[in-house]
């Protein structure tokens, strides 16, 4: 009998203990713990809110004045012709490039699309068709002008027939939906405008996921709630609609997240009063936003899970971690569970005044943390993440490169299970294979003075981690001087890559010393001039990534002359795609194709 009260009273104390634990976990996000609770009671509910929670009052302009007018400007139209003509029956290839995303059936928007037949290229706020294939007949089919409309145009979508363009009209933010069946005359289907800035999208199969965020408007005393735009009619959003957060937060936002049914047309949309989102991670069920929290001994990350299927969007769950994120790829979802890397503090030049350390946390599917590896790399900070199946990816920096091979074959239980320490870093890593990863960052040089490290040229490195405890990097390409830069490093979708081509393509612009100058070595510091904008080709294997060709847009070499510390061209390449054994590389006035089995250039066309 004691014995058993000792055991029962030991269980209980267990659960007390866990209970202030996971409650310090989870945040209260909502005013009840009731699903049908989750939203405001009344419009002066959410006036209230904003006067009392926010700590800084919005003054501005009133998102609703010229609603009405700008309604009469949205309706489907069509262009001079009437009916659009069949679509062009010729074949399109079927083995081509695609976007370079994250997940698997989540298509990202970008700059640059291709289907086998058509590229479409944003190109100084106009959307270019090019019929593209086969290579030697290659011509501009037509553009669409997006001045005229006062849109500024950010990216696209192509599905099927259709092209969804995303763009800002302040103070709105405009969803456009072009009919292509006819490559010569696109006419605009459908048109819908939401308060606000055009955040981010996803594609999954016919449902198109906007976000628009726009800040908290009092204007005397009263909120202004965010309106949507659909054919023509003016939505205005209900108070007793909308979601919140009431964690205190530095500066609130409207989050409006649309779906739209590309082929019918259907619209769904739910508004969010959370802190300002950062970054968001989707995957085929669900939208993680992640908004980060900063005060004098605060780093934390706020997390909200919003269930989508088929239109619908629903919120489920939302709590918080310590630290705060790089980009998407910190955040992945696998088998139910929600991973997460932070970095939380510091880093600092001088030696011994870093307070930086990162974190791995795994979350359940209520966003509740049931495993976290925390205080790694003290004093360095993520440039890059990767989380593959049961797999994480880490590399953090300060002076030279920690590549992280973490375990989380048990949710509970991550754990690091080997780590590779060289010269540089990677701000972003791409699957090679299961075994193998890219990185592509920068090549560095440690600094004698100080506790940091200058950075170099542009460095791509191959790394295998078939030996978990041991990974190693076997091959590295580093390409120019201190200056050198690719989009790669902050836009994956900059990114060509095939593995069953032996494929890698990025856009660079290179920098290189000139080291007659500095007859002793020119020091780490030193920037170098800039001698060649375009693309690298590389032939990639799992042992070795070596260079195939390099192909520019920019013929007179005195360019780079003229550019002093930046350089800007209509011709610098921003997109390399293929299509069969044909390399398409892109800028803002030419389309270029050289062949993928000798470079040979076979064709170009001029597209502006």
């Amino acid at each position: 009998m004691k014995s058993t009260t000792l055991i029962m009273v030991g269980i209980i104390a267990v659960v007390f203990v866990a209970g202030i634990y996971f409650s310090q976990q989870h945040v209260d996000f909502f005013p009840s713990a009731q699903y049908n609770e989750k939203h405001f009671t009344s419009y002066d509910d959410l006036s209230q809110f904003i006067k009392t929670r926010s700590q800084q009052q919005f003054y501005g302009y009133d998102g609703r004045v010229g609603m009405e007018e700008a309604a009469l400007s949205v309706a489907p139209t069509a262009a001079s012709g009437g009916m659009a003509k069949s679509a062009d029956s010729t074949q399109r290839a079927t083995d081509y490039s695609q976007t370079n995303i994250q997940v698997a059936g989540v298509d990202e928007p970008d700059i640059v699309k291709n289907d086998g037949k058509y590229i479409y290229t944003l190109s100084q706020n106009k959307l270019m068709i090019v019929d593209a294939y086969p290579a030697d007949n290659a011509k501009l089919k037509s553009n669409i002008n997006f001045e005229g409309k006062n849109v500024y145009v950010r990216d696209f979508f192509v599905k099927g027939d259709k092209v969804i363009v995303f763009g800002d009209n302040w103070p709105e933010s405009e969803i456009l939906i072009y009919n292509t069946m006819d490559k010569t005359s696109p006419y605009l289907e459908r048109n819908f405008s939401v308060n606000g800035s055009y955040f981010d999208s996803r594609m999954i199969e016919n449902h198109v996921y906007i976000l628009v965020t726009s800040p908290p408007i009092l204007r005397d005393g009263e909120a202004i709630l965010p309106s949507v735009i659909n054919n023509g009619q003016v939505e205005e959003v209900e108070a007793t609609s909308v979601y919140y957060s009431n964690a205190e937060d530095y500066y609130h936002a409207f989050t409006t997240i649309i779906g739209i049914n590309i082929q019918t047309g259907e619209l769904t949309h739910e508004t969010f009063l959370l802190g300002s989102a950062s970054c968001i991670y989707v995957s085929q069920k669900n939208i993680y936003v992640a908004i980060p929290k900063y005060g004098s001994n605060m780093q934390k990350t706020e997390i909200h899970r919003i269930h989508i299927e088929n239109g619908e969007i629903t919120c489920e769950a939302s709590s918080e971690v310590p630290g705060y994120v790089l980009n998407q790829f910190s955040m992945d979802e696998y088998d139910e569970y929600f991973r997460i890397a932070t970095t939380v503090g510091q880093v600092a030049r001088t030696l011994g005044q870093a307070t930086s350390s990162n974190n791995v946390y795994v979350l359940n599917y209520n966003l509740t943390i049931i495993g976290r590896l925390e205080d790694l790399a003290p004093g360095e900070k993520i440039h890059s993440a990767r989380f593959i199946g049961e797999r994480c990816y880490l590399v953090t920096f300060k002076k030279v490169d920690p590549l992280f091979v973490i375990s989380l074959k048990y949710p509970d239980r991550p754990m690091v299970l080997g780590q590779l320490k060289i010269p540089g870093y990677s701000d972003y890593l791409h699957p090679y294979d299961e075994n193998h990863l890219i990185g592509i960052g920068k090549e560095t040089v440690e600094a004698e003075e100080e506790d940091f490290a200058w950075y170099q040229g542009v460095k791509i490195s191959l790394f295998d981690v078939s030996d978990v405890d041991k990974p190693k990097e076997i091959d590295k390409y580093v390409i120019g001087d201190r200056g050198t830069e690719t989009p790669v490093l902050s836009d994956h979708k900059a990114l060509l890559f095939d593995k069953g081509k032996n494929l890698l393509a990025i856009p660079v612009l290179v920098a290189e010393v000139d080291e007659e100058k500095y007859p002793n070595g020119a020091p780490p510091y030193i920037y170098g001039d800039y001698v060649f904008q375009g693309v690298y080709v590389f032939n990639i294997t799992e042992n070795d990534l070596t260079l195939r060709s390099r192909i520019t847009h920019i013929e007179d070499e005195t360019a780079f002359l003229k550019s002093g510390y930046y350089f800007y061209s209509d011709y610098s390449v921003k997109r390399s795609i293929y299509i069969e054994n044909v390399l398409y590389t892109i800028s803002d006035k030419k389309i270029k194709m050289n062949s993928l089995i000798d470079f040979e250039e076979m064709n170009e066309v001029e597209i502006q």
